[in-house]
């Protein structure tokens, strides 16, 4: 389980006393504010920081977070487009029927078969075959697209809906397709 998670993106400063706004990749802002320090991760290198101050913008629209040792808009602009990473407890909480993307990736897509007897590409001790495995989880136009890889190699994307996909187990890192034409 991956205990760290890129919760934000460093965007333009902000004025000239040090502030960048930031970018929640979840939507949600509040678990941001509360944060005492962060990782950021920019070009390959990683440096942890203090944050001073954190503050919504008067319309609550925009993050703003000083941190420690960045006084300048000059220091500031030099963190544009780094990463901000924190622990699994830092990152917005779940929501009944929600996932971690990063807990998704590596899920083995399988698909319920009838029991024939066939145990031919069949998981042991279950009537399930193994499609693939969940690589990534792409924002598309009107939701996410789970990105699978096949057993053959290929690549499929399939959107994450109710519809193609049920009993989603984390722990045991499973998911079940219910609609094989979609991958067709």
């Amino acid at each position: 389980m991956i205990e760290t998670f890129i919760l934000a993106v460093v965007g333009s400063s902000h004025g000239l006393k040090g502030f960048v706004r930031v970018k929640s990749l979840s939507g949600e802002t509040g678990h941001l504010i509360s944060l005492k320090n962060v990782l950021l991760r920019q070009n390959g290198k990683e440096k942890t920081h203090l944050i001073e101050e954190s503050q919504l913008t008067d319309d609550k629209s925009v993050l703003l977070m000083k941190f420690s040792g960045i006084d300048s808009l000059e220091q500031a602009k030099i963190l544009s487009g780094a990463e901000l990473i924190a622990a699994r407890s830092a990152a917005a909480p779940l929501k009944s029927g929600e996932f971690y993307i990063e807990d998704l990736k590596g899920l083995a897509v399988i698909y319920e078969i009838e029991d024939s007897g066939e145990k031919t590409g069949v998981l042991p001790d279950s009537n399930a075959r193994l499609l693939g495995h969940i690589t990534d989880i792409i924002e598309g136009g009107n939701g996410e697209l789970v990105e699978i890889r096949l057993v053959s190699g290929e690549k499929k994307l399939v959107p994450f809906r109710k519809e193609f996909f049920r009993d989603i187990d984390a722990d045991n890192r499973t998911v079940v397709l219910i609609n094989m034409w979609i991958l067709e």
